[in-house]
C-alpha cells in the first residue's frame, strides 16, 4: 500500500464504508476453492518420491494505485477545501453576532504612494512588509470573511517581539484560544500534524510557539486570496485613484 501514514487523519471515502457480505461472485469461487486466487501443479518424480511443486501467483489483483492517487490527490486540496467550507460558516455567524469590537480596524501608518501601491502586486512579500498595503489587505479579506487570518498572523509576529516570560505565556494562550481553539469563531485553518506541533510547544510556550503554523497560514493567503485582492475592486480603485492624482498635480 502506498498510502502514508498520517497521524489523526483518514481518508474521506473510509470514514463511512462498510464491509461487503454479500454473494460471492461465481467467477471468483473457483479462486477460492484453489486456495485463495492461486494454482499449485504437484508432479511425484523418480523412485525417491520426490515432489516438485510449481506455484503462480494470480494476475489478477485490485489496482491500489488508483486509490492511493484519488487519496493523494484529495489531500493536496483539503487545506483549502476547509477554508473554503470555515469560510462560510463564518459568514453565517458574523451574520449574527460579530466578536471583533474590540480589535482595532487598521494598523498606524502613513498614506501609501502610488509607487508603493504598484509595487504591492509585484509580490505578496511586498504587500506584507508594507503597513498600509498589510491595512488594506485586512480590508478586503474582511470581505471575504477570512480576516481572522490576517489577525493571527499579526498576533504571531506581536509574540515574537515578547521577552519576558510571563507576557509571552499570557499571549501565547491568548493567540490559541482565539485562532487555534476549534471552539473559537476566529479559527483559523490548520492540518492536524501543526496542530499537534502547536498542542506540543504550549506545554511550554516561548516567542515562536506558533511559528508553524503561521507559515502555513500565510501561505494560504497568499495562494488563496492574495490573487483575488489584486483583481478586486479594493485594489483596483487605489491604483485608479493614485494615479489620478498623480496626473492633476
Amino acid at each position: 500500500m502506498c498510502l502514508r501514514k498520517r497521524s489523526g487523519y483518514r481518508p474521506p471515502d473510509l470514514i463511512n464504508a462498510k464491509i461487503y457480505t454479500g454473494p460471492i461472485p461465481a467467477e471468483r469461487e473457483g479462486e477460492l476453492a484453489m486456495g485463495g486466487g492461486r494454482s499449485e501443479t504437484s508432479a511425484l518424480s523418480g523412485t525417491g518420491g520426490g515432489r516438485d511443486v510449481t506455484t503462480t501467483q494470480n494476475s489478477q489483483r485490485p489496482n491500489a494505485c488508483c486509490f492511493c492517487w484519488c487519496c493523494c490527490c484529495s489531500c493536496s486540496c483539503l487545506t483549502f477545501r476547509n477554508e473554503e467550507e470555515r469560510r462560510k460558516r463564518r459568514r453565517k455567524r458574523i451574520s449574527q453576532d460579530t466578536k471583533m469590537e474590540t480589535i482595532p480596524n487598521c494598523e498606524a501608518c502613513t498614506k501609501p504612494s502610488v509607487e508603493e501601491i504598484r509595487l504591492w502586486s509585484q509580490s505578496f512579500d511586498k504587500l506584507m512588509r508594507n503597513p498600509a498595503g498589510r491595512n488594506v489587505f485586512r480590508e478586503f479579506l474582511r470581505t471575504e470573511y477570512s480576516e481572522e487570518n490576517m489577525l493571527f498572523w499579526l498576533a504571531c509576529e506581536d509574540l515574537k517581539k515578547e521577552i519576558n516570560k510571563g507576557t509571552i505565556e499570557e499571549k501565547a494562550r491568548s493567540i490559541y484560544e482565539d485562532y487555534i481553539s476549534i471552539l473559537s469563531p476566529k479559527e483559523v485553518s490548520l492540518d492536524a500534524r501543526v496542530r499537534e506541533v502547536i498542542n506540543r510547544k504550549m506545554q511550554e510556550p516561548a516567542p515562536h510557539t506558533f511559528e508553524d503554523a503561521q507559515l502555513q497560514i500565510y501561505t494560504l493567503m497568499h495562494r488563496d486570496s492574495y490573487p483575488r485582492f489584486l483583481s478586486s475592486s479594493i485594489y483596483k480603485s487605489l491604483i485608479h485613484g493614485g494615479s489620478r492624482t498623480s496626473s492633476e498635480s
